[in-house]
């Protein structure tokens, strides 16, 4: 593809000029949006984004960080190449945690950032912070354009290497390049002008023959098969259930699977791990054999027992093959075309006691989250607000997630059906995720509802962000549960460490009143019998609107199957000092009532032997 200047911009006596050419470079490659924040050390670039508008949108962002995350949000949502926009040393630094997002889960992103005049680089000028080599960890791609000869070559190439090896690609420009006319600098001798393009496509990689026979024969001598399904199960949605129905395999998913499957499917155990739900950890203690789709799931101790289950696994990055279960198969490539390779080498699992098991399982823990998500004790319960919000979402709804112990009711509370989307930070799981990843994804689809479910700890630190939503029109419509505590946190010391909660408490933000002041409606609710009402006025404003739902603090975290030693844990806090132990042993003691009968017997036998053994004397 040959390159077009579209005009305009910072064109020198009718010249085009380094800028011009590097944004004309975007908007061949397909670029539509561009998140970020003006500074001098970008002034070129933002001039002809200026004369580009037309073509190419440019979003400011309240934060650095926040364009990074919008950019990941909309790479997301839209698999296409996000792109985020910082000036020179601390605007490039604000960016780095949304691109350490982005390598960890995967994502293409390009970051664009600005260097000093080119001849004082490395002199302690103003904001003089190498960022060519400052991302070079962050970056699967990180140069230093050279002058206006350079761009051509270096924009192509990061941006194939984004989308190649899905991660993240950067490139530092200095300002005083950024003006230069393309003519006054020339290719090198050992380089002609033009000599790359824009081409580029996605290949379709799939297994050979032989790896694919192998995987079959794993898969066919197991006789309780069980599928864990990643974000890089996408698209393979209708090859995952055939593959399902054929071994009589039970599907549970990795967090950023959950919209991979339907929460509705006849298959699947819900997510997995502490966020997870009963049955798929019963489905993982039970199983002989593993297929794992498109997942790095890190938490290996929620895998089956690896020294007695055959394991086979499809990942597109062949990296990722047997990182987290000793596989015997490993089959590198996509998953819906590997899946459509290997389905018809498959037999018929006659035995389908453990999807059988599974599905009453689920019908048992839909119970126990429906009783949960309608109850109506106060101080009210997030749950509760979750689960009215699942029910009140759009078919084709984009649920973005924050991290935190709002993650954890979203996970489980919130029935993810076909058409509708969720993601939110996985592997790096920072917190502001929710809101600027929602900023991102209704900038791709402004006619979709968008979501944003955060905690309070996660919305304070993005809370410029409202302005963005404002300032844009962007009907993001934003769930704050508001506890004034870090819970995840919280819940963390004192289950995984036997520690009383420390450094966790927040003080209150009314942030009711704080949306009104960005120019947002709000919602305020605090009883649940009011919770319907609230969220269908919420979801039907036409613009921006921020519900604040004050909910319990003193929820537990309570995983599928808790493990004796987190039960133990939890004891062991509440006798060491935990300031609220007598409300925390309260709610531990109902939660584990209402829950499985397993948990009900470890969280109270803990409790008796800890706790209210203490309490009571």
């Amino acid at each position: 593809m040959a390159l077009k200047f579209y005009g305009g911009g910072n064109m020198k006596d009718g010249q085009a000029t380094a800028a011009d050419l590097l944004v004309d470079l975007l908007i061949g490659w397909g670029v539509e949006v561009v998140f970020g924040l003006p500074g001098d050390g970008i002034n070129g670039i933002i001039e002809v984004l200026r004369q580009r508008q037309d073509r190419i949108r440019f979003v400011q962002v309240r934060h650095e960080e926040s364009a990074a995350l919008a950019a990941v949000g909309y790479s997301k949502f839209t698999a296409k190449l996000g792109v985020c926009l910082a000036t020179t040393g601390p605007g490039a630094i604000h960016l780095l945690n949304g691109l350490y997002d982005a390598k960890l889960d995967q994502i293409p992103v390009l970051a664009i950032t600005g260097l000093p005049y080119h001849d004082l680089i490395g002199t302690f000028y103003q904001q003089d912070v190498p960022t060519d080599r400052l991302f070079s960890d962050v970056a699967l791609y990180s140069e230093r354009i050279m002058g206006p000869a350079h761009v051509e070559s270096v924009v192509n190439q990061a941006v194939r290497t984004a989308l190649s090896k899905r991660g993240v690609a950067h490139l530092a420009f200095p300002n005083d390049f950024q003006d230069q006319p393309v003519t006054k600098d020339h290719p090198s001798k050992m380089s002609q002008q033009g000599h790359t393009t824009a081409e580029w496509k996605m290949p379709a990689v799939v297994p050979t023959p032989g790896d694919l026979e192998r995987a079959a024969a794993v898969l066919n001598g197991g006789r309780k098969v069980a599928i864990v399904i990643g974000s890089g199960a996408r698209g393979a949605t209708a090859e995952i259930e055939k593959v399902a129905e054929i071994l009589g395999a039970p599907v549970a998913k990795a967090l950023l699977g959950k919209d991979v499957l339907p929460d509705e499917s006849p298959y699947t155990t819900g997510t997995l791990g502490v966020l997870g739900t009963s049955a798929s950890a019963e489905v993982m203690k039970a199983a002989d054999t593993l297929l794992l789709v498109g997942t790095s799931f890190p938490y290996i101790s929620y895998l089956p027992k690896a020294d007695k289950v055959r394991g086979v696994q499809i990942d597109l990055n062949s990296e990722r093959i047997a990182l987290r279960f000793p596989v015997e198969a490993g089959l590198v490539g996509d998953a819906r075309e590997t899946l459509r390779l290997l389905l018809p080498l498959l037999k018929r699992n006659p035995d389908r006691s453990l999807l059988e098991t599974a599905r009453r399982s689920m019908r048992e823990w839909w119970t126990v989250m429906e009783q949960r998500g309608t109850s109506q004790e106060m101080p009210m319960r997030p749950q509760a607000v979750a689960w009215e919000l699942g029910l009140q979402l759009a078919d084709d709804a984009i649920l973005c997630g924050d991290s935190g112990q709002n993650t954890f009711f979203a996970a489980r509370q919130i029935k993810i059906r076909r058409q509708q989307r969720f993601s939110c930070s996985g592997l790096l799981a920072t917190m502001g995720s929710a809101l600027t990843y929602a900023i991102g994804a209704q900038i791709a689809f402004p006619e979709r509802q968008v979501i944003a479910f955060a905690g309070d700890g996660g919305l304070t630190m993005v809370l410029g962000e409202l302005a963005t939503c404002v300032k844009y029109k962007l009907p993001v419509k934003i769930v704050v549960l508001k506890n004034n505590v870090l819970g995840m946190i919280r819940w963390e010391q004192m289950m995984f460490m036997g520690n009383p909660e420390f450094g966790v408490e927040l003080q209150t933000i009314d942030f009711a009143k704080v949306a009104e002041g960005f120019g947002l409606k709000a919602i305020h609710v605090e009883r649940p019998e009011d919770l319907r009402h609230s969220i269908a006025e919420l979801l039907s404003t036409d613009g921006p609107a921020l519900l604040q739902a004050v909910t319990d603090p003193f929820e537990p975290i309570m995983p599928g199957q808790i493990k004796p030693e987190q039960a133990k844990n939890y004891a062991e806090a509440l006798k060491r000092g935990e300031p609220n132990r007598e409300r925390i042993g309260l709610t531990l003691f109902r939660d584990a009532m209402e829950d499985t009968e397993e948990n009900r017997e470890v969280v109270c036998e803990a409790l008796e032997k800890g706790f209210f053994r203490d309490y009571s004397g």
